[in-house]
C-alpha cells in the first residue's frame, strides 16, 4: 500500500487546552485534529472534511518556554474593551510528519494555497519533504509517540487524557464538532506494551503510526 509523508517545520507552536480560562495559557504537547484538519484545509484552499480520508502523524519538539503575552478583552460593546496580560506557554522547534494515501492532499503541500500554521497566527510553519511511502498495514502497534489516540477503557495507556474536538464548522460562528477523550502521547512516550489499533510502521522513522480514523 502506498502512503504519503509530508514533513512540515516550525520555530514555534501552540495548541490552546480546550476550555481552560486562567491567567496561564498552556499548550497541549501534541496537535488535536482540528488543527490538523486546518492545515490541510489551508494548505488546499478548501474546507477539508475530516470524513473524506483517514490521517495519520506524528508531532516532536524540542522544548517548552513561556512568554507574556496582551490580550485584548471586551463585552458586548466596543467601549469595554481592556488590556491584559498573561503568560503563554509554546513549543519550540517541532516536527510534524502528516501520513496520507490521499494524492491529492500530498500534491497541495508542494504550493499551499494559504499560510499554514501550527496553532496560532505567529506559528508559521514550512514543508521540508514529501515522500511516497510503502506500508504493511498493522493490527497491533507497539511504538507509538507524538500523537493522539481515542480513549478506550479496555486498551489502557500510561498517557495523560484530554477531552478535544474533531474538527470544527465552516459556518459562522465556527461550532466544535466531535469532542471525545484522546491519550497524549508526546514524542517522549515510551509504550509498555502494544495495543490493538489499526495502523502501519514507518520503517525509515523506526515508529508506528495510528490512524485516525
Amino acid at each position: 500500500m502506498k502512503v504519503f509523508r509530508i514533513h512540515i517545520q516550525s520555530w514555534t507552536s501552540s495548541f490552546r487546552y480546550p476550555n481552560l480560562l486562567s491567567g496561564f495559557q498552556a499548550t497541549l504537547p501534541v496537535p488535536p485534529l482540528s488543527t490538523l484538519f486546518g492545515l490541510i484545509s489551508a494548505a488546499m484552499g478548501k474546507y477539508f472534511y475530516p470524513k473524506e480520508m483517514d490521517i495519520g502523524f506524528v508531532f516532536t519538539f524540542k522544548t517548552k518556554a513561556r512568554d507574556l503575552e496582551t490580550i485584548y478583552q471586551m463585552g458586548r460593546s466596543l467601549s469595554g474593551i481592556k488590556s491584559n496580560v498573561i503568560i503563554r506557554e509554546f513549543l519550540v522547534d517541532n516536527d510534524l510528519w502528516l501520513y496520507t494515501m490521499n494524492e491529492q492532499i500530498a500534491k497541495s503541500f508542494e504550493k499551499p494555497y494559504f499560510p499554514l500554521l501550527l496553532g496560532r497566527s505567529g506559528d508559521l510553519a514550512s514543508v521540508l519533504s514529501i515522500k511516497q511511502l510503502d506500508i504493511e498495514i498493522k493490527k497491533e502497534l507497539q511504538n507509538l509517540k507524538g500523537t493522539i489516540i481515542p480513549f478506550n477503557a479496555r486498551l489502557p495507556i500510561a498517557a495523560p487524557i484530554q477531552a478535544l474536538p474533531l474538527y470544527f464548522s465552516d459556518e459562522i460562528p465556527r461550532r466544535n464538532v466531535g469532542t471525545k477523550p484522546y491519550y497524549l502521547l508526546d514524542g517522549n512516550f515510551i509504550q509498555d506494551k502494544p495495543i490493538a489499533a489499526y495502523g502501519f510502521k514507518d520503517k525509515e522513522m523506526g515508529w508506528d503510526v495510528y490512524w485516525q480514523d
